[in-house]
């Protein structure tokens, strides 16, 4: 009599243990993970460009190796096997952990740097920041700080993530495209190129740290006056820097979104996303699938943006001028110039997309019409504070609340707890206007083969974003929501290709053709719609 195997087994947890190879490449990279928490808490290396060197590669490596190991010995496909009985993927004791120091780490960046070796009022550095010192000097030509620790480290997640989520998806030629673009965005843009134009600053030249592939309102205080200033002293760099920030919002979004919808922003270019698609790939199966998480992500998500915009409006109004003669741009022409903007997009919305957004357009415009009389009341009648606030306590307000808890010890920390994109999700007010962009004119769907549906389940299961995808393709519907992201693993998990991401003509891309399903349908009416 044959004894089973009990490696074949499919229920058996034990059968997705990882193997002696793996648990030695994972030692490697917890070496290097050590060294840095060592550092964390001031133990002094004697020799720092050494010592950063061995701890990162140690991660680079074990990291890599454990990739290889995983991926490499099995064909090319979706493998997610035993995802439901590892403790760091199901929220066991590990994902509590994880996310536990996570936000831990979170926390201490943002708000006690100084835990971490930050020098105060430029002393030197001590502890994980100047052990990065030798690579910032090398960089930028200065020393550490906190922000450039988190730089260096984010970089390096997306890389090694990277490289783990191209063996794993080798087989899909989309994802591997979108895996080397955020790589590369987050690589030189985000990373390397502000740190060369730090490097170039001087006595007589000074330009502000920019993401240059960060837009308004991720970068929420690109129009404060200390960076409009900033722009403006450096010449037509600075200038051109500040054009550029003024068209991303108005011309380059509207366009790219329109011919590709939010993904091209979301899944190829924004290092929130990139994170979250390497980093955060063995959470997405646990993002909120209920019908009360989407009610909740409209309500908040649409709250985040109005914050924003009102935050915004706030702080550019507070150091524009009164005298027309003076200025062209005064603080009343710039009022009804906002005014007049969202009176135009919400009135072009309730003209001509009424029934697609339904109630949605009718709350939205309403709102908005509230926060512009408001905003007019305001300036003339209660005068300098335009919210009864000052300008400054909205933006630090907003940047606590947003910029840090939110996106960062919520939304990164407890990737292992509520899934990769809870800050994309519920918080990120850019991916909040892409997706209403994206509804309302863009060229991108899912386009979906009912026929050949088998529901499995695997494509709402992997959706990050939470959408019942599969009861779109069981009906043959095209897919178009505002919080897709086009990230296309529902299509890569599907068993049938059912699943298409397409950019199409706008004419049919939201009330498809009815397919059969065993219910009554007029047949002579569809022909009719032809």
């Amino acid at each position: 009599m044959n004894t089973p195997n009990p490696s074949m087994s499919l229920t058996k947890p034990e059968a997705f243990d990882l193997s002696t190879k793996q648990r030695i490449y994972v030692a490697i990279g917890m070496i290097g993970l050590i060294v840095l928490t060592l550092a964390t808490f001031n133990i002094t290396f004697p020799y720092r460009k050494i010592t950063l060197t061995v701890s990162l590669l140690a991660i680079i490596f074990g990291t890599t190796l454990f990739a290889n190991d995983l991926y490499l010995n099995k064909m090319a496909g979706i493998k997610n096997d035993g995802v439901m009985f590892k403790s760091i993927s199901s929220r066991g004791l590990w994902a509590w952990i994880s996310g536990l120091a996570l936000t831990g780490f979170y926390i201490v960046l943002y708000f006690k740097a100084g835990w971490l070796g930050l020098g105060a009022d430029g002393a030197e550095n001590t502890g994980l920041v100047a052990l990065f010192d030798p690579l910032s000097r090398l960089l930028n030509g200065g020393q550490a700080s906190q922000w450039f620790v988190y730089g260096v480290l984010y970089t390096i997640a997306i890389l090694v993530f990277g490289y783990k989520f191209l063996l794993k998806y080798r087989h899909n030629k989309y994802e591997r495209l979108r895996t080397y673009s955020v790589i590369f965005f987050q690589l030189s843009f985000a990373f390397l190129i502000p740190e060369f134009m730090s490097r170039l600053n001087s006595e007589s030249f000074s330009l502000p740290y920019y993401d240059l592939k960060n837009i308004w309102p991720l970068n929420y205080y690109n129009f404060e006056q200390y960076r409009v200033d900033s722009f403006i002293s450096a010449g037509d760099i600075g200038l051109a820097l500040l054009i550029f920030g003024i068209l991303s919002i108005f011309v380059i979004t509207p366009i790219l979104t329109y011919k590709y919808g939010k993904r091209w922003y979301c899944s190829w270019v924004c290092g929130c996303g990139g994170l979250a698609e390497t980093a955060g790939d063995p959470f997405r199966h646990l993002s909120d699938k209920r019908q009360f998480a989407w009610k909740i992500e409209r309500w908040v998500v649409h709250s985040v943006v109005v914050f924003v915009v009102l935050m915004t409006t706030a702080v550019v109004y507070s150091y524009l001028g009164d005298d027309s003669s003076k200025y062209w741009l005064t603080k009343s022409t710039f009022l009804i110039s906002v005014a007049v903007l969202l009176t135009v997009v919400f009135a072009l919305v309730m003209i001509f997309k009424r029934d697609q957004l339904a109630k949605d357009a009718q709350y939205g415009a309403i709102g908005y019409f509230v926060i512009i009389l408001v905003l007019l009341g305001m300036h003339y009648f209660n005068g300098t504070n335009l919210f009864l606030f000052k300008a400054e306590t909205l933006r630090s307000t907003y940047g606590f609340l947003i910029g840090a808890i939110f996106s960062g010890v919520i939304g990164t920390g407890f990737y292992p707890i509520f899934g990769n994109r809870v800050w994309c999700r519920f918080g990120c007010p850019m991916a909040a206007i892409l997706g209403f962009q994206q509804r309302l004119f863009s060229r991108f769907r899912i386009t979906t083969n009912g026929g050949q549906c088998i529901s499995c389940g695997n494509c709402s299961t992997y959706c990050e974003m939470g959408i019942d995808v599969r009861a779109y393709a069981q009906k043959g519907e095209n897919i178009i929501r505002s919080s897709c992201v086009g990230c296309g693993i529902c299509s890569a998990v599907c068993p049938r290709g059912v699943l298409k991401l397409e950019n199409d003509s706008m004419k049919g891309r939201i009330n498809s053709n009815e397919i059969l399903l065993g219910n009554d349908v007029d047949l002579m009416d569809l022909v009719n719609q032809k």
